[in-house]
């Protein structure tokens, strides 16, 4: 299993190397960093439905499971916003990635990258931010559904022994990701902490030094987040699917595609043409 360790932490990581035809005497490629959801998420969420195609267009995918995630190793404590962002840099330094790289995030990834990208503003080059959480005009209730969400999980982890009854109906990987969830939301400081991460807000949104796309779906109860970033963030391109909710990753992946690809083409030199697919951006 591929890993490394960093901050004293053993993380999983996979890197997919650029594919497909080549220039001549090709330069560095440019490095795209996926950065997934809370709690019942992993890298497998991006390995099977972006970063294929990202470097199948010339880029280097990498993607690693947060601390306590997937097969990265579960602490007690360490799972704030700050906490998070140390460890992303510290796993890039450990893979030996110093330069400028693109981060592609999902959900709570998004309040990863947003404050990475605040806080290391030279080691970011772009951001993709995917049904992110994170911008909000004030700090009260920002995060309320998604704490709302991570508590009935906990319950149902807990009480109702939901890994068990997946193993149990045969659902192994399923009852596997259940069990490594309700370890984390049941025997980790997570919920506290991710209570307490303060949302990004205008003033600091206004400071984002890198170009953003931004993709939510119509119906995503952060729909708001999305148009706050395009009103905030200088370089900015928003991009609403219709029809969809807090499932872009998993429903809307064509359309996300077309609408990524050619983004990081233009700002990363990645192989996809600029014009492809690229219509319904705001």
């Amino acid at each position: 299993m591929p890993e490394v360790t960093a901050r004293g932490v053993r993380f999983h990581v996979q890197t997919m190397e650029p594919c497909g035809p080549c220039p001549p005497d090709p330069p560095d490629p440019p490095t795209v960093v996926f950065v997934h959801g809370l709690v019942m998420d992993n890298l497998s969420s991006f390995y099977y439905t972006l970063a294929g195609p990202v470097a199948a267009a010339g880029a280097r995918a990498v993607l690693y499971d947060l601390r306590g995630h997937g097969r990265s190793e579960r602490t007690p404590r360490g799972y704030s916003d700050a906490e998070a962002v140390a460890d992303l840099f510290a796993v890039l330094d450990a893979l030996g990635h110093t330069r400028p790289v693109y981060l592609v995030a999902n959900s709570f990834g998004g309040v990863v990258a947003l404050n990475a990208a605040l806080a290391r503003p030279e080691r970011v080059a772009g951001m993709v931010l995917v049904e992110a959480h994170g911008p909000a005009e004030r700090p009260g209730g920002w995060n309320e559904n998604m704490l709302n969400t991570l508590g009935k999980s906990a319950l149902a982890l807990e009480y109702e022994r939901l890994a068990d009854q997946l193993l149990a109906i045969g659902w192994r990987q399923r009852g596997r990701q259940a069990a490594v969830a309700d370890a984390l939301v049941n025997g980790t400081s997570l919920l506290d902490e991710v209570a307490a991460v303060e949302p990004v807000r205008p003033a600091d949104l206004a400071a984002v030094a890198c170009p953003v796309l931004a993709v939510y779906g119509e119906r995503s109860d952060v729909a708001g987040a999305g148009r706050l970033l395009l009103r905030s963030v200088p370089d900015c391109t928003l991009h609403v699917i219709p029809g969809l909710a807090h499932t872009v990753l998993r429903e809307g992946t064509a359309e996300l595609l077309e609408v990524m690809l050619p983004w990081l083409s233009h700002h990363a030199g990645t192989r996809v043409p600029v014009t492809a697919g690229a219509g319904g951006a705001l």
